[in-house]
């Protein structure tokens, strides 16, 4: 995988479970259908979304071959291997590789309480330099527990092969900046939803994000309606996908309505696995009358 192949919606799928905490493979594999039929440019496998933080290498592995083998070359996937310890990412990077990933998605070494730029460094050019396949970096400070500055991101493109940022700082300021100075250099694409269609007008490659794939037909649009020029539909857009955003990433414990999202319009989405609970009736009521309103409906 390539700079110019990270482009477009990318999606990170969720990784759907029985009341049992299994791995529910067909509903995987209903989901990788429904992203890629939505024009998915890459799925994102064992990211936030799919719950990595309870999947084992082997768990890994496996959902990144199904997506694989399903995808059969119509789109890349890229599988997280974050972690703590450089021991456990590169696990979960030899999973990924094994299986067929095209790329790597990986956040700074997460839940320190700071680490230095040299700490950064050596991370990911460890990561870098244990596998064969290309990285997107993923800077997310609410999830890591630690943000990167520009110059670190910078320094980092360096020292590892990185090929992209999924870039979630939910400072405009810091996106500007970002744009301004690698948007030639590496595809960044918006994680924040009510960031997308401002970054994609300023530069972005693209988005991953949480939300789009609810808006139907129109998910396929926001790119080209990001680079026109601003009218009302584009403003009507950028709105529908900040009240989603807003519902999703603010109703119960992440991803367990997002999960219920995707089971309100007839995905096999599962439930969350041990420690997040699922959605309680009235949070499932909130989501549907969210979605009643901004007319998201079930797919046929």
């Amino acid at each position: 995988m390539q700079k110019t192949d990270l482009t477009g919606f990318v999606p990170a799928i969720v990784t759907p479970f029985s009341q049992n905490g299994e791995i529910m493979e067909d509903g995987f594999v209903a989901i990788v259908d429904f992203l890629l039929n939505l024009g998915a440019r890459a799925i994102c496998v064992a990211g936030d979304n799919g719950e990595s933080w309870t999947l084992s290498p082997q768990e890994r592995g496996r959902l990144t071959r199904l997506a694989v083998d399903r995808l059969a070359g119509r789109a890349h996937v890229i599988t997280g291997c974050s972690a703590p310890t450089l021991k456990a990412s590169l696990a979960y990077a030899s999973a990924a590789q094994e299986n067929g990933a095209s790329a790597l998605l990986a956040m700074p070494q997460t839940y320190v309480l700071k680490a230095t730029r040299d700490e950064l460094l050596a991370r990911f050019e460890a990561l870098g330099k244990g596998t064969d396949v290309p990285i997107v970096a993923y800077n997310s400070p609410r999830r890591a527990g630690l943000g990167m500055s520009v110059d670190d991101i910078g320094a980092i493109l360096d020292v590892a092969p990185i090929i992209g940022i999924k870039e979630s700082e939910r400072d405009f300021f810091h996106h500007t900046h970002l744009l301004h100075r690698f948007r030639d250099r590496i595809s960044i694409m918006v994680g924040p939803g009510h960031y997308i269609l401002p970054g994609v007008a300023l530069g972005a490659s693209g988005f991953i994000a949480t939300g789009p794939e609810f808006l139907g037909e129109d998910t396929a649009r926001i790119m080209s309606l990001g680079k026109q020029a601003p009218s009302p539909e584009t403003a009507a857009l950028h709105h529908r996908i900040t009240v989603l955003y807003e519902l999703l990433m603010g109703t119960s414990t992440w991803p367990a309505a997002f999960k219920a999202g995707l089971n309100l319009i007839g995905l096999p989405a599962g439930v969350p696995r041990e420690p997040v609970a699922a959605c309680s009736p009235a949070e499932v009521d909130k989501i549907r009358a969210t979605f009643d309103a901004l007319g998201i409906r079930r797919i046929q």
